[in-house]
């Protein structure tokens, strides 16, 4: 009787340890908790994005766009536009002079001393309000060092960013 008993009590923790291993087996089986399908309600869609609709004749990009001086002489072209942390245009920078880029510099002219009049076609160039004198004075533009931006009234003055 006694090894019936033994017998017994091996079985019944034979099936329970077969059952916890299935139920192991099954959770692990499972997707985590983020991934499983709740029963509440689904979240609400995310409201659609604004909107702004411009013209085609309203707005073109400016990058490799040629700039002229008022007296229209050839000032190079718009290579990179500067911005400020708050994402606002601060300048643009021009690779001025040379011939087929042997010789060229970039330099960096205020934004407010370009104007934008006539660029509906990629040949229309951008106006800039400075000479070729007071450009080729400028000091040349390296990434990773400080600014320095020829301003509309011929001034150099570096760029102030909040630190």
């Amino acid at each position: 009787m006694r090894a019936r008993s033994l017998f017994t009590l091996i079985a019944v923790s034979l099936a329970a340890l077969s059952a916890a291993a299935s139920q192991a087996q099954n959770d692990a089986d499972a997707p985590p908790p983020s991934q499983q399908k709740s029963t509440a309600s689904p979240a609400a869609p995310a409201p659609p994005p604004s909107v702004t609709i411009i013209g085609a004749r309203d707005a073109h990009g400016v990058l490799g766009r040629d700039v002229r001086s008022t007296t229209d002489e050839d000032m190079g072209r718009i290579v990179d536009v500067i911005v400020d942390r708050a994402g606002m245009v601060r300048a643009a920078v021009i690779d001025f002079g040379g011939f087929l880029g042997v010789g060229s510099r970039k330099i960096v002219v205020d934004w407010n001393a370009l104007h934008f009049g006539r660029i509906a076609n990629k040949s229309d160039s951008i106006t800039l309000e400075l000479t070729k004198d007071q450009v080729t004075a400028a000091p040349e533009y390296k990434e990773d060092t400080p600014i320095v931006v020829l301003g509309a009234s011929g001034s150099l003055q570096p760029l102030q960013f909040d630190h």
